[in-house]
This record gives structure tokens, sequence and C-alpha cells, in this order.
């Protein structure tokens, strides 16, 4: 085996790990709530979760825009540089904890009515708001310290952090829903806990190449930088939540509470399924950055089709899987039985994951570009797929095809986006060789 394939190979696989099992997160509460707390329960969590995807995205934003900046810089034999980074995104991610903490103190009742909790569900959905906000400092320092650590030389432990929070999640999950009968605070107690465990993972780390906060590193002009090299990545999470809130609104007027709660089953499926993406795009960033820092092009070309093929061949077997076990799969979060709940969810399902292949390519490009400290075209494929394309989309077809609108609309973006993607590479390519 060649060895950028080797790399690309250890660092893609062990993130395409973490990512899965960091989705559990949300997975384990979905099935648990589904099966402890029944429909009502997935209701108020389908509701909750574009805020966790607001906060997790913001860790993202500050991890993967301060960790490719560190990577570029390093690889460059900057080691001060690298260290303004690394300064440039827990100071700002300080911020963004407290205004986050005291949002879940004193705004989670006015969120979960803005965010469409009716009478029936709105405690629940409070709670678990409440909750999720008052943890937002630990989850965004988890995402930022596992990128940094990931662009450090340590993938395995990088994952092993995911992996290690996520299934201590799934393990209190059903201890505090089941033997402890703590209802929706139990699922989200366990979820807010989860990062603190992943913490102490990653606590374990040594420093390779003088890895640390240091005293009069941060710099304004650097955190402008970490922010639109990351935002690709707040936006991807960010609009994730944005467009469950628009669907579940739309749904909610075509079929009820029934119809958001089986939204939410395939929402909670498609959050793993572009995770395990996201997991060959997070690990190939390191490679790419220091590619890209020591000027060595065709290498960081050859890493983009690795991960292009990767989740192409990835998408054409988890849609074969999900086919072929969809009643299942939706099954497991239907404990009530409810057939209307069943019907709507296996029809979804086999509609709105057309889009995969399409998302896969759109997040692969969608990094490329930032790792290698390429924003606008990152950008623009970010706001693209996340807003300006699939909202509007929603809208459009839903009012022509009903719920059937509503799943094409994720597949229809993608591919417009892919089409925008694949031109934006061609320019970037072509302005590159004129250099």
């Amino acid at each position: 085996m060649q060895p950028a394939l080797r790399a690309f190979a250890r660092y893609a696989s062990l993130n395409v790990l973490g990512m899965i099992g960091l989705s559990c997160y949300i997975l384990a509460d979905t099935f648990f709530v589904a099966r402890g707390l029944g429909a009502d329960g997935l209701t108020a969590l389908n509701l909750a979760v574009p805020v966790y995807s607001f906060v997790h995205g913001s860790g993202l934003m500050l991890g993967m825009g301060g960790a490719t900046r560190y990577a570029i810089r390093r690889s460059q034999g900057d080691q001060p540089g690298a260290d303004t980074a690394l300064a440039c995104a827990i100071w700002p991610g300080a911020v963004l904890a407290v205004c986050f903490a005291l949002a879940g103190l004193f705004f989670a009742g006015p969120l979960a009515a803005l965010l469409g909790a009716n009478a029936q569900v709105f405690d629940m959905t409070r709670t678990y708001l409440g909750v999720i906000l008052l943890f937002s400092p630990a989850f965004l320092l988890n995402d930022i310290t596992i990128c940094f650590v990931r662009n450090d030389g340590s993938p395995r432990l990088a994952m092993l952090a995911m992996l290690g929070g996520s299934l201590s999640n799934v393990v209190l999950d059903y201890v505090f829903i089941f033997p402890c009968q703590m209802g929706i605070f139990g699922a989200v107690f366990a979820t807010g806990l989860a990062p603190c465990i992943s913490l102490a993972i990653l606590s374990l780390h040594r420093r390779r190449a003088g890895f640390a906060l240091r005293r009069r590193a941060f710099r304004l002009p650097v955190v402008g930088s970490v922010l639109s090299l990351g935002l690709p990545s707040l936006v991807t999470e960010f609009s994730s939540g944005i467009v469950m809130i628009v669907l579940n609104s739309i749904i909610l007027g075509l079929c009820g509470n029934t119809g958001v709660a089986a939204y939410g089953v395939i929402a909670n499926l498609s959050l793993v399924v572009i995770a395990i993406f996201t997991g060959v795009a997070q690990g190939t960033q390191p490679l790419l950055s220091r590619a890209y820092g020591t000027g060595a092009h065709a290498e960081a070309g050859r890493f983009l089709r690795y991960a292009v093929r990767t989740v192409l061949v990835l998408a054409a077997a988890i849609y074969g899987v999900l086919i072929l076990f969809c009643t299942p799969l939706v099954g497991a979060f239907n404990g009530a039985g409810d057939a209307a709940l069943q019907a709507i969810a296996e029809g979804g399902l086999r509609l709105y994951f057309l889009g995969i292949p399409f998302a896969g390519c759109n997040i692969v490009l969608s990094f490329f570009f930032t790792s290698t400290d390429r924003a606008l075209p990152a950008h623009c494929i970010s706001l693209l797929r996340g807003l300006v394309l699939i909202v509007p989309a929603a809208f459009l077809l839903s009012a022509l095809f009903g719920l059937t609108g509503v799943w094409l609309a994720f597949p229809a973006a993608e591919a417009a986006v892919t089409l925008c993607g694949v031109l934006l590479l061609r320019r970037a390519r072509a302005d590159g060789a004129q250099k």
C-alpha cells in the first residue's frame, strides 16, 4: 500500500469510528426516549435537537478552524503561530460557553415555545434544552480538544475519546431512563455527561510538538482566520438544525405530531450517515493541511480522490442496508407499534436517503477547501447545502407533492450543490495552475 493511501486509511477509518460513536449521542437518546417515553418524547427530542446541533457546530467551528491553522503553521515550522491558533480557539469558546449556559438557565422555556413545542410536549422540550445548554462548556471544549489532538498526530486517541464518551452515553441512557425512571431529564443528563468522559480520555494526550496554551498567544486577527476556516463546520451543523425546524413545521401542518415523530427517526438515522461522511472528511483534514502547508499540491489532490471514492462506496452500501432493513430499523424506534408512524417513516426513508451520495461528496469538498485555506468556496458549499437550496426546495416540493415532496427536498438540494461544488473545484484548480 502506498504511504499516502496508508495514511489516509489510518486517519479516515479511525475518525469514522469516532464520528459514528459521537453521533450515538442523539441516536441513543432517540432509541431509549422512543421506548421509554413514546411518540411525545420523540417529538420533544426532535424539536430540541437543533439547539444541540448549534452548540456542537460552534465547537466544530472553533476546533476545525483552529486545528486547520495549527496543522498548516506547524508543517511550515511556525510553532508560535501554531500556539496562537490554539489560544484563538479556546478563548472564544469560553465566551460562547458562558452565553449558552446562561441561555439554558434563563431562556429554555421561551426557546422551547419558539421551536414549536405545544402544550403536550412543552415541559419535556424545555427540560432537554435547559440541560443540554448547561452542559455546553463541556461540549465546546471537547470538540475543540478532539480536533487539536487529531492534528497533533493522535487520531487513535481522538477516536477513543469519541467512542468512550458515546458508549457511556448509551449505557447511562438506559440506566437513567429505565431503572432510575428519570424520563427526559435522564436522557439529556446522560448526553451531557458524555463529553466530560471524553475529555477525561483526551487528558491522556502527550504533546508531540509543543501543543500548549501559552500566554499572550491570543490575536484578534487570528481569531478572524480561525472563525473563517471553521465557519463551514458551523454552517453545516447549524443549518441541519434550521432544516429540521423548517421540515418539522411543514410536516406538522401535513400530518401532525405523528409525522414529526416519523421525521425524527429519519433525521436521527441521517445524523449517523452524515457523521460517517464527516468522519472521512475530518480524518482527511490533517493530511490535506500538512500537504498544503508544505506545497505538496499533487498529494493533496490524491487525498481528495481517496476521500470522494470512499464516501461514494459507503453511500451505496449504506443505502442498500437501509432499504433491506427499512422495516426493522424504523420499528426499533417505534416502541408503541404506531402503524401510521411506521408507514410514514418507511416511505420517507426510501426517498430521503437518495441524497446521501451527493451529501458525502459535498461534505468532502467543503472540508477540502477548508483544509487547503480556501475559505470562500467552502462557505459557498456549506451555505448552499445548508440553507440556500434545501429550505426553498422543501416549501416548493411540499406544495407540489405533499409529504413526498418534503422527503425529496434533501436529495434534490444535495445534487444541485454537488454540481456547484465540482464547478468550484475546477475553478480552484484552474486558478492554481495559473499561479
